[in-house]
């Protein structure tokens, strides 16, 4: 199970999800995908990103959790997803 930030350089509100995510301290670590080089990811997540989400080895996303979220919203996505 891998965890995705899909985001783009220079989106503030990508940046305060990760900063959200950094704060709850966590061990899983986060990986940022940039959108803007992919047009799939674009097409999908062009207007919706910050996203967070859980992918599979294969890298196919079973969950997701779309900006706004705040502290209590992202910790208990992340616990519902067995994330620690």
């Amino acid at each position: 199970m891998t965890l995705v930030l899909f985001s783009t350089e220079g989106c503030h509100l990508c940046e305060q999800a990760w900063s959200l995510y950094q704060s709850l301290g966590y061990q899983t670590p986060l990986e940022t995908q940039d959108i803007a080089f992919n047009d799939t990811l674009f097409e999908r997540y062009g207007v919706t990103i910050p996203v967070i989400a859980v992918c599979n080895q294969a890298g196919a996303v079973s969950a997701e959790l779309g900006w706004p979220f705040d502290h209590t919203q992202l910790q208990a996505w992340l616990s519902q997803h067995g994330i620690n």
